[in-house]
């Protein structure tokens, strides 16, 4: 049966969950989400979250002569689920109920991800938040989102930044940036300087029509606004 609210695929960094430390998993910042993320609920959505690890490992950085790239893979997907289990306590205890899944098996300290038991916590009311990646090295969270996305019928991938949308060229070094407010996901598979998420990602959400915003996380009230239908960020679809 189809179901009869918007779902969303949120897609947070692992930077956005340090909050404005370098490292480290920030209880206030992940706070901050929740309020966004009820505020969502509020307007009617269903939440699907797929975080990020850069806060405490970020793979490539580890990858080399001594490790290979697979082990720092691991470690990155591993990574992942600690903030998974770590936001998803923060969303509890906020009397916002949430269930952590991993693609990763490790049954004693977090239920395994499948599509029905997925599906089951999100008929429930949970916000449903996903961690380990897609499981396999040599793929990004960004792709692991969008991936989650399709299988889960998620009707927007919402991808969080620190800027408002994509912009033709990096507005944090360039003041005279221009915001695009609408792309087609062909031409941010073409463009080289759309580097919002990885081309992989990219591509994916192009075969299979899946659209894509872009929008700034911390902009109080986004998340809601994207949910009740209103134009935030840059769409991409």
């Amino acid at each position: 049966m189809k179901k009869s609210q918007i779902r969303l695929l949120l897609k947070l960094s692992g930077e956005q969950l340090a909050g404005d430390s370098p490292r480290g998993f920030d209880i206030e910042r992940a706070k901050w989400i929740v309020g966004e993320v009820k505020k969502a609920q509020a307007a009617g959505a269903e939440v699907v979250i797929t975080v990020g690890a850069g806060n405490l490992v970020r793979g490539k950085y580890f990858a080399g002569p001594n490790i290979r790239q697979v082990t720092a893979d691991n470690m990155g997907m591993v990574a992942i689920i600690i903030n998974a289990l770590a936001l998803a306590d923060v969303f509890n205890s906020l009397s916002v109920p949430a269930a952590a899944l991993s693609n990763i098996k490790a049954d004693q300290v977090i239920d395994q991800y499948t599509y029905r038991r997925a599906l089951n916590h999100l008929a429930k009311g949970r916000v449903v938040i996903v961690g380990g990646g897609t499981g396999r090295p040599y793929v990004t969270s960004d792709s692991a989102a969008v991936s989650l996305a399709l299988e889960l019928d998620c009707d927007l991938v919402l991808k969080a930044t620190k800027v408002d949308g994509v912009f033709d060229d990096d507005p944090e070094t360039n003041p005279t940036a221009q915001k695009i407010p609408h792309l087609s996901l062909s031409e941010a598979v073409e463009n080289p300087k759309v580097k919002v998420m990885d081309k992989a990602a990219l591509g994916l959400a192009a075969d299979f029509h899946k659209p894509i915003v872009v929008f700034e996380l911390l902009k109080a009230g986004n998340i809601a606004r994207i949910a009740a239908g209103k134009t935030v960020g840059t769409r991409i679809e």
